[in-house]
């Protein structure tokens, strides 16, 4: 039996918190999917992204500090959600970022999502 919408987003929102983001990625991701952040051109392609994550985590990030998602909605092939997620980076700075995170699943699988950070 596959899962739910609800209950693939739950796990992804568990693997995050976690700070599994490339499993979460690896899981989840549709093979032809496009995330978008904000206004920025879509990232195509599931290797594509996860090669573009991997870099920021060799490249940037010191420590996962925490993942808070809140406000949950799903419906039909749609979900959306607020989160807040807090890293520190190598340079020493802290990154806080809010956002907004609207998705569009298929075959079980994230096909479309765009961030909008505050």
């Amino acid at each position: 039996m596959s899962k739910t919408i609800k209950e693939s987003l739950d796990h992804v929102h568990q693997l995050l918190g976690e700070g599994k983001f490339i499993e979460a990625m690896e899981t989840y991701l549709h093979d032809d999917v496009e995330l978008r952040e904000a206004n920025d051109a879509p990232k195509a392609g599931k290797q594509f992204n996860l090669d573009f994550e991997q870099k920021f985590i060799d490249e940037q990030l010191a420590e996962f500090v925490r993942y808070d998602v809140y406000d949950v909605a799903v419906d039909g092939d749609k979900s959306f959600y607020t989160a807040e997620m807090e890293l520190k980076l190598k340079n020493g700075e802290t990154m806080l970022s809010q956002q907004a995170v609207a998705t569009t699943w298929r075959d079980g699988k994230i096909y479309r999502e765009r961030y909008y950070h505050a």
